[in-house]
């Protein structure tokens, strides 16, 4: 384990952002994160555990020190007749977890695909994609007090999973590090293709879902034709999430706006982010260095040489310009510092 100063940042988010750590340091095993805990460069500042930098904008420099998850391991702990239970460290990559279970033939997360990051991310962004989330199937997750190095696991319920969060990033942030979580799959063809681009998909290709690897290969389709890959142009996946509305409001607002789409989720009526934005006329847009995706309006993307800085400001004008027109309030999904 070795600590480095002033370290570039830069290839350690997808936005590509040009930031600096004053220290940073690679993680392997729980026993070097062990010894990390007592030094000082860990005690006495800032920190951050980063993982595959796709849920972060860096807006300056990092006085502190930035911890790179590289814990790696998947393993099947027991499994009966309908279910497997399956074991995996935090710094896998989640897309890799998702192909492990699919090629198995074990269903529950198949709708997850190619969902950036990785694993350890997925619990405190309680991840959520084409009508499924991990809340759904997660057993518990392993962690470590960051300031005692005791080791913690929290059940399913304890990590007080929301729509994108979860305790991890409220009255726990910082304070625990994720270091491998459990979840409960089944054997059992529980298919779920209720989401609407989903199910269109499917049955405009005329795809039989026999496997949960139909799925799979569905939405990886869909969302390359949708999203942008962080090698060609930087960004983070989605930048805002859905907004919540109560069924008064929305039947208001679709009176005025009658081909406003919506869905509901465990009985709370979602507006997509992405369809407010584009109507505000944002889609396409770029200002500088900076811009909203062509093909997605929920993507803000950095053409090149752009700095957080950029990217928060051409947020707020999205944030005030789809409150003007609407009254909505958008709220980033990614974590800005």
């Amino acid at each position: 384990m070795k600590i480095e100063k002033n370290y570039n940042l830069s290839k350690l988010n997808t936005f590509g952002i040009s930031a600096r750590a004053k220290f940073f340091v690679e993680i392997h095993s729980e026993d070097e994160l062990q010894e990390l805990f007592v030094l000082s460069e860990f005690k006495n500042n800032q920190k951050i555990f980063l993982g595959g930098g796709s849920n972060i904008l860096f807006t300056e420099d990092f006085n502190g020190i930035i911890v790179l998850n590289k814990l790696k391991g998947m393993e099947i702990l027991n499994e009966d007749a309908e279910s497997i239970v399956i074991r995996s460290m935090s710094g896998e990559n989640w897309h890799d977890l998702v192909v492990f279970t699919v090629r198995r033939g074990y269903w529950g997360i198949e709708n997850l695909s190619l969902i950036p990051g990785t694993v350890g991310a997925a619990p405190m962004q309680n991840i959520g994609a084409y009508g499924a989330e991990l809340k759904n199937v997660l057993e518990n997750v392993e962690t470590f007090d960051t300031a005692t190095g005791i080791k913690r696991i929290f059940s399913r319920e304890e990590c007080k999973l929301g729509y994108r969060d979860s305790i991890f990033k409220n009255e726990l942030k910082d304070k625990y590090f994720i270091s491998a979580i459990t979840l409960k799959l089944s054997k059992i063809g529980e298919k779920n293709t209720s989401y609407k681009a989903l199910q269109e998909h499917l049955e405009k290709n005329k795809i039989e879902v026999k496997n949960p690897k139909d799925i799979s290969d569905a939405v990886i389709f869909i969302r390359q034709s949708k999203l942008p890959d962080p090698k060609v142009i930087g960004n983070a996946g989605s930048f805002f999430k859905n907004v919540f509305v109560k069924k008064e409001q929305l039947q208001k607002l679709r009176a005025d706006y009658p081909d406003m789409p919506y869905f509901e989720e465990d009985g709370v009526n979602k507006i997509p982010a992405g369809w407010l934005i584009e109507q505000c006329g944002w889609k396409g847009r770029r200002v500088g260095n900076v811009g909203v995706h062509d093909k997605q309006a929920l993507v803000l993307v950095n053409h090149g040489g752009a700095t957080g800085t950029e990217l928060v400001k051409l947020a707020k004008k999205i944030i005030i310009s789809v409150k003007e027109k609407f009254g909505l309030e958008l709220v980033p999904e990614v974590n800005l510092i």
